[in-house]
């Protein structure tokens, strides 16, 4: 069986079913979607969420009202959702829900951003190693694992249009990069290279430079699947058509 899933940070979940997000959910029908940065709780979207139907929904908000969040539609029931890896300074911010499918476990997180200041840089770069250190025992467990979000870091010069002038800007720093080199010989793979190696695949683009009209862009939201998930992934690719956020959706046809 094939399943599709899709992962998109919304920028405002409210802001985004202002513009056109229920029917875009119809037309696409997704098995699972993530969501990142929703800026909202469940109770702020009653109304709103009545209009998708067929999805179990779930969120983890933070507690700063306004503020990062992320939610999960998905058509089959998961067998346990949590809302944490474990390290209570992170879970305040409503940016991880863990999804077991029995299949996989599916990990659906809003990466911390950096650049604000150097205080925010120190925690993106903790969060950072307390997930790697929840992926490593995961794996030895034999833990088939999905990871997607926004990451808020691009990985390579491929990922970004304009790589030497943000080498010294949060998103594109040798340590997040490094990171994410770690995190990848730690046994995942970028699933979007296993089928598109060309540049100016880009996922992020600046509003106030209306830098999407010219695809100066970052890659920064991915799709991660452990080493033993590789036969089954059948494609993964990004959405740019997709408007509605700063961000565009990216997706992943897997075989379970």
């Amino acid at each position: 069986m094939s399943i599709q899933l899709l992962s998109w940070n919304v920028n405002g979940l409210r802001a985004v079913f202002k513009k056109g997000f229920a029917p875009w959910v119809e037309k696409t029908q997704p098995d699972i979607l993530c969501l990142q940065e929703t800026k909202a709780r469940p109770e702020q979207v009653v109304k709103e969420l009545e209009t998708i139907k067929g999805y179990e929904v779930h969120f983890s908000s933070a507690q700063r009202p306004g503020y990062s969040g992320v939610a999960l539609f998905s058509r089959e029931k998961p067998l346990s959702v949590k809302q944490t890896f474990g390290v209570t300074r992170f879970d305040d911010e409503g940016r991880i829900l863990q999804a077991d499918y029995g299949k996989f476990i599916l990990f659906n997180i809003y990466f911390p951003n950096g650049k604000a200041s150097p205080e925010r840089l120190q925690y993106k770069m903790d969060f950072y190693q307390a997930f790697l250190l929840e992926m490593k025992k995961l794996l030895k467990k034999d833990k088939k694992i999905i990871i997607c979000g926004d990451v808020n870091t691009a990985h390579k010069e491929i990922d970004l249009a304009r790589p030497k002038e943000n080498s010294k800007t949060s998103g594109f720093l040798p340590q997040e990069r490094e990171w994410v080199d770690r995190f990848l010989e730690l046994g995942f793979l970028d699933t979007l290279r296993l089928f598109d190696q060309t540049p100016g695949r880009y996922t992020w683009w600046d509003v106030i430079s209306r830098a999407r009209d010219r695809n100066v862009g970052w890659r920064i939201d991915y799709f991660y699947a452990s080493f033993n998930l590789k036969k089954n992934i059948k494609n993964a690719y990004i959405l740019p058509e997709v408007m509605g956020s700063d961000h565009c959706p990216i997706g992943l046809e897997l075989d379970v």
